[in-house]
Formats: structure tokens, C-alpha cells, sequence
């Protein structure tokens, strides 16, 4: 039967750690360990199978959403082993699913190897906090982390809008309301302007997606709420642009303004496979908005940003390239993979030349790499 295939497939998955389940016609179901895709040893699936496969766990809200638009996506329990967020979508004619496993526990900032002025800037009563990234890299379990260190430390109501919910965050220290875009609410904009009734003092906004949606999330955050949101950019200087660039042009001047005066932080983040031991490690950007950026951002020399994260360290601060570059020295990832992630990789290919060539010293671990420590990577990042 189609469910106890499933069911095997979702227990290989958090067996051998994965990140991503595949299913696609044409080749045996496929896992997503330590970053790269492994084939299991089982039967090439045909057309059949996958149909059968995704009718076992899609709920009929959601089949009927696959057949109207070609496409669908959920998040489900499975048991108490995990959750999964789940996308089904039809291609060359056929069904194909990718199921992401999420955690059952939550994470600590060490863990993950957060700066320790994050859980100072979590405790700010307004302003906006953007975590961003590409696909993949990690985003979501970060925010769950902020999160749930505010739930279990302060008194405070918290609204997530999701698609789909991810981490189930229990009631602790606050008050948690969970809304899933298409099941509680129909859109992330309708969502967080409905929110503001809501008598909030945190709001995750699970993907700032479009015009109207980043218009809501800048105004709670201007009007006394503190806003948690993702964007996929892969710098502190490239999610301004994009932020700004979503406005028509006679408004842009309105929304640096804006934007200077409630942004409180913007960390970037990368995921990769880990060189020293078994696992992924994250590389991380971050800035946090002190008086002479909120300047850069209000008078549109975000060109600068760049070098005025270099002279804030003292902030906890720091540059992608840095980490990676630090990374690498300290043998935890590889060559290629520092260069590829780099936003400057004719410089980061230079950097490491000279490095082997003792032309300079090896760097010194920062709060970000010392935070991760030695041992093998948390489950989370061992995908």
C-alpha cells in the first residue's frame, strides 16, 4: 500500500538525517544528505506510484489546489518524529513531491552559532529584523530560534504567518497564534493587516513576497511591534535595494526613510557542507542598523554599507566573505565552496592563494565561528 511507502520513506529520512525527500517519476525516491542528493536502493517509481504516494498525505483542500493550479503546499505531522513541509507539483504531465523535513526541537543561538547580540536586539519592542538567504539555507530554523527564546523569556503575544506552518511553537512565557496562509488566512498582506487588531507585540512574517506585504509588515513595525521577516537576497546592501526597488519610483525616497528609521537588523546566511566533520555549517552576514547606516539607507548610498559593516564589529558585524574566508581557514569547509558562496569570488580566490602561500595570516575566530564550537553539527545542520 501506497501509505506504509510512505511511511518508510519519511522514517529513512529522518533516520539518515536528511534535509529533502524527492519523488519524481523516471527514478527511485532520492534523499537530500549533507547537501548533496543520494538515490535510495529501491524501485524507479512510475507515474503510479507518485500519484498514490502524494494522495496517501495531501489533504483534499490541497489536491484540489494541485489540480487547479498545478502546484500545492502543506506542512504535516508525522507522528512525533517530525514535521515536514511539503510541495507537490505537476511536471512533464506527471506528479512530482519534495517534502522538507523540519526538526521536532527547537535550537539554541549557540547551536546555531548566532552572534550573542541577537538575543539583545530580540528583546527590542519595535523595529523590523530580517533574515535572509537563498532557499535552503537555513532561514526558517533561525527565526523558530528567535522565536521560541522570546516565548520562553518574555510576556508578550506573538502572531507567525506562514505558508505552511513549520515549527510548532507550544505556549510558554508568551502566547503563541500560528496562521497558515490558505488554512487560517488568504493572503500574508490580509493576514498582518488583520494582525494589528490583534493586540501583537511580535510578528514573523513568513515571506515578505510582494508590494502590498512588505507595505504591512514596514508599517507594524513602524507603529510599535517588533517584525520578523525573510527575504531571498544574500547580502545586508542587496536587501535594501530590494526592498526599496519593489516601490514605484515616486515613492522610494519615502520608504528609505522609512526603512532607516525601523530596520534593526538584516542577517544573510549560507548553508554548506561542512570539510572537518560529518554535517552543514552556516556562514553568516550581519548588520545591525546603528546611527551611520540608518544615514546610508535614508540618503541612498547603500554602496557603502559594506564597509561600514567592516568598522562594526564591535556590533558583532561581519561581511559573508569574512566568515567564509574564516571558515576556511579553520579547515571547516572546503575551497570551492568558500569561493562559490562569496559575493566576491575573484577576491576570495586570491585571499585563499595567498593564504596557502603564507603571503597572510590565517584570521582569528570571531563570536560566530567560536559559537558553533567542535562537535558534530546539530541535526538541523547536518543536512
Amino acid at each position: 500500500m501506497a501509505t506504509i511507502h510512505i511511511d518508510r520513506l519519511l522514517e529513512t529520512c529522518i533516520k539518515r538525517g536528511a534535509s529533502d525527500l524527492h519523488l519524481h517519476v523516471g527514478r527511485p525516491p532520492t534523499l537530500r544528505l549533507h547537501g548533496r542528493l543520494r538515490p535510495l536502493e529501491t524501485k524507479v517509481l512510475e507515474p503510479e506510484d507518485t500519484i498514490a504516494l502524494m494522495k496517501a498525505i495531501t489533504p483534499e483542500r490541497a489536491q484540489q489546489e494541485l489540480q487547479e493550479r498545478g502546484g500545492t503546499d502543506f506542512g504535516f505531522e508525522f507522528g512525533s518524529a517530525g514535521r515536514f513541509r511539503t510541495a507537490v507539483f505537476q511536471q512533464r504531465g506527471n506528479i512530482s513531491m519534495t517534502l522538507r523535513l523540519i526538526p521536532s526541537r527547537l535550537f539554541s543561538f549557540e547551536e546555531i552559532g548566532l552572534p550573542s547580540i541577537v538575543q539583545s536586539l530580540c528583546r527590542r519592542p519595535r523595529g523590523m529584523f530580517l533574515v535572509t538567504g537563498p532557499t535552503g539555507s537555513g532561514k526558517t530554523t533561525t527565526l523558530a530560534t528567535m522565536i521560541n527564546f522570546i516565548n520562553e523569556n518574555f510576556d508578550k503575544h506573538i502572531i507567525t504567518v506562514e505558508d505552511p506552518v513549520e515549527y510548532y511553537h507550544p505556549h510558554k512565557k508568551s502566547i503563541l497564534s500560528q496562521r497558515e496562509v490558505g488554512v487560517d488566512v488568504p493572503t500574508f498582506s490580509e493576514a498582518l493587516r488583520r494582525a494589528l487588531r490583534q493586540d501583537p507585540d511580535v510578528i514573523l512574517v513568513g515571506e515578505l513576497r510582494d508590494l502590498e506585504t512588505i507595505e504591512a509588515a514596514l508599517r507594524a513595525a513602524e507603529t510599535g511591534h517588533l517584525v520578523f521577516g525573510t527575504l531571498h537576497t544574500t547580502s545586508a546592501q542587496g536587501t535594501i535595494t530590494r526592498i526599496v526597488d519593489q516601490f514605484p519610483v515616486d515613492q522610494q525616497e519615502q520608504i528609505r526613510i522609512q526603512l532607516s528609521s525601523s530596520l534593526v537588523a538584516v542577517l544573510c546566511q549560507a548553508l554548506m557542507p561542512r570539510a572537518d566533520i560529518r554535517g552543514m555549517i552556516a556562514a553568516f552576514e550581519f548588520m545591525v542598523v546603528t546611527n551611520a547606516i540608518a544615514n546610508l539607507i535614508r540618503e541612498n548610498k547603500v554602496f557603502r554599507i559594506p564597509s561600514s559593516i567592516q568598522t562594526g564589529k564591535k556590533f558583532g558585524m561581519q561581511l559573508l566573505d569574512e566568515h567564509l574566508f574564516k571558515l576556511f581557514a579553520e579547515g571547516k569547509i572546503g575551497e570551492e565552496d568558500a569561493i562559490d558562496r562569496s559575493q566576491t569570488p575573484g577576491e576570495m580566490h586570491d585571499k585563499i592563494e595567498a593564504l596557502k602561500a603564507g603571503k597572510i595570516a590565517s584570521p582569528m575566530a570571531t563570536a560566530f565561528t567560536a559559537a558553533a564550537g567542535e562537535e558534530e553539527a546539530p541535526q538541523h545542520l547536518r543536512k
